[in-house]
């Protein structure tokens, strides 16, 4: 029992010096020196393949000759530059999750200077069409709720963040089984800053207004038979919503426009933003609007997905270039 006690204490630290220094994927998540000596270094993020594949083929992104990409936990950081623009640009996967994941690793392994994100999303603003590109100065998840009891006293609630089902009842509305939903807050973590609750993240406002002075031309036509009615333009400083909901109903549409005043609405967007507003890295978004989130009449193709994609990244890109100019990167 006296040697089982005396070498108890060379046993704790032996598990200590075991738990702490192994990492078993120690050897396959190193980053080359010469990828974080490239600065200042954008990274340009994007949620689907046809995106990514996008950024490869615009002529725009010019691979790194030393370090093309480097693997990391099963995703490809693409190593290069856009308009002399030093640039890893990778793919996020869909949703919040894999969005999230992919940025957090992004900013663990790459000393990046800002985070530029681009993708699709539908139009819950009658302003806003096919083609255009949303810039917004805000975006909220709004796929937290409290779903509330039947016969719940949500008559007597102001709040905006009510959603009431049974004002959806036809002909009529009226008490509904389903009830009714609030919204929640998210917890937003930031480093030397204390837990807040917050439901609008704001974009970086020096590069909001980098973004406001854009001169870029947009596409009208996918391809030579589908062309829009009009030329769709860049729109700054609205409001955005993430969900890990594809909105495909013109109701729910109205109604996140009329409580919250949402132009756009997609699955990745807050993720992103919050991700990288927790170490204080600048962040900026480009949406461009491929559906209507339910609220289409005649105009719906396949064309208008590939549109929107085209814009928001012109868009994008012609933001790195600006960027690029800067004495400083405006932070």
């Amino acid at each position: 029992m006296e040697i089982k006690i005396q070498r108890l204490p060379l046993l704790l630290l032996l598990i200590t010096v075991l738990c702490f220094n192994f990492n078993p994927t120690s050897g396959r998540v190193r980053v080359p020196s010469v990828v974080n000596a490239r600065r200042p270094l954008i990274a340009l993020v994007m949620s689907y393949i046809t995106e990514a594949e996008a950024v490869g083929s615009s002529g725009e992104f010019v691979p790194s000759s030393k370090a093309p990409f480097v693997d990391l936990y099963g995703r490809r950081f693409h190593l290069g530059s856009i308009r002399n623009v030093c640039v890893v640009y990778v793919l996020t996967g869909q949703r919040r999750l894999n969005a999230g994941i992919t940025v957090q690793i992004l900013l663990d392994h790459f000393k990046v200077d800002g985070i530029v994100h681009y993708g699709t999303a539908g139009s819950a603003n009658n302003s806003l069409s096919f083609g255009d590109v949303s810039v917004p100065r805000y975006v909220a998840f709004t796929g937290s709720w409290t779903w509330t009891k039947f016969n719940s006293d949500l008559k007597n609630d102001d709040s905006s963040s009510v959603l009431r089902f049974g004002e959806y009842n036809i002909p009529n509305g009226g008490e509904n089984f389903l009830s009714g939903i609030k919204f929640k807050t998210e917890e937003f973590y930031a480093v030397d800053k204390s837990m807040e609750e917050i439901f609008w993240l704001e974009i970086n406002s020096e590069w909001l207004q980098i973004a406001q002075n854009l001169k870029v031309k947009l596409e009208r036509c996918s391809n030579e038979t589908f062309c829009l009615p009009t030329t769709p333009k860049v729109v700054t400083g609205l409001k955005a919503s993430t969900a890990d909901i594809f909105c495909d109903n013109a109701a729910y549409r109205q109604f996140l426009f009329e409580k919250f005043g949402v132009s756009t609405v997609d699955e990745e967007s807050s993720a992103i933003v919050m991700t990288a507003m927790s170490p204080g890295v600048p962040v900026i978004v480009f949406r461009g609007v491929s559906d209507l989130a339910g609220g289409e009449g005649t105009w719906s193709s396949t064309s208008l997905m590939d549109l929107a994609s085209i814009n928001a990244l012109k868009a994008a890109i012609e933001f790195i270039g600006v960027l690029g100019k800067q004495k400083s990167l405006a932070y």
